[in-house]
């Protein structure tokens, strides 16, 4: 299961109401640390597929949820459990990292 593309509409259903953790990459198309942290999210999404489900917010285009959960910088990660964050995390980070953040 590839990452699900996150958006104002779907955010509810995919995020606050999924029975399993989920990662969300708050994302754009011009941010290099963002480009180089999407392949390592992506490994991230297939090695825990069926654990974890990985989301993408494009924060050029839903501004409104960026704005919602503060997002000053990108990439910003966040895990959500239970429809709570339990975790976030700021720029560019190892694989290693991302993965504790569960």
């Amino acid at each position: 299961m590839a990452e699900v593309i996150i958006t104002k509409e779907n955010f509810e259903n995919e995020v606050l109401k999924s029975d399993i953790p989920v990662l969300v990459d708050f994302w754009a198309s011009w941010c290099g640390p963002c480009m180089m942290l999407s392949p390592v999210i992506e490994e991230i999404s297939e090695e825990l597929e069926g654990k974890v489900k990985v989301g993408k917010i494009n924060v050029d285009e839903q501004g409104e949820l960026a704005m919602k959960y503060g997002i000053m910088s990108i990439p910003t990660l966040l895990v959500f459990e239970n429809g709570e964050i339990k975790n976030k995390s700021v720029g560019f980070v190892p694989k290693e990292t991302i993965i504790s953040l569960f």
